[in-house]
């Protein structure tokens, strides 16, 4: 099973849209998970005519319109692993003891707000991923994304993307953060 994770869209106020080589993953995406701060509900539009499955909630940055389509919180078993959607977790200090006891039934918690990307792992076991923007990279060097693939119930070839500043190619993609 293919993953596609982004969050921190903030469509149109960040980009006018969604990044090509972004847009060009989804229908190869058996699940879209999208961590919240969509800003507007053309986007939600969009990934759903495109994506297979959307798995997605909606952000501090999200009106009435996204918060009556989409939930605080999302799960779903996802090719035997329970996943979890969230757009806030709190500060970085102390989040994955927070986030495991928030979380006790998950094995993969999605999340968003900081545009910052995270991959690491509680000590119940909790893996805590955090694609960063596609479109708001914020402090950060680079625009992201994040794609996986669950097999067996693993989750496995979890990737950070580096998209382009606009009108150049992309760098070579980086590990995310631990």
């Amino acid at each position: 099973m293919r993953l596609l994770m982004m969050s921190d869209t903030h469509l149109p106020k960040r980009a006018r849209e969604l990044p090509a080589p972004l847009l060009a993953e989804v229908p190869e995406a058996d699940v879209v998970i999208h961590a919240g701060d969509w800003v507007d509900t053309a986007t939600l539009d969009l990934l759903q005519g495109r994506a297979r499955r959307l798995l997605a909630v909606y952000g501090n940055n999200d009106g009435p319109a996204l918060r009556a389509r989409l939930p605080e919180v999302a799960r779903a078993d996802l090719g035997g692993l329970r996943f979890g959607v969230v757009h806030e977790t709190g500060p970085a200090k102390g989040r994955e003891a927070r986030c495991a006891a928030r979380f006790p039934d998950l094995d993969v918690l999605v999340f968003g707000h900081s545009h910052i990307p995270w991959d690491t792992t509680a000590g119940t076991g909790l893996r805590l991923l955090n694609p960063g923007s596609p479109t708001d990279r914020r402090r950060q060097p680079y625009c992201t994304y994040l794609t996986a693939t669950v097999t067996d119930g693993r989750l496995d070839a979890v990737e950070l993307h580096r998209l382009p500043p606009r009108g150049r190619p992309p760098g070579p993609s980086a590990p995310t953060s631990s």
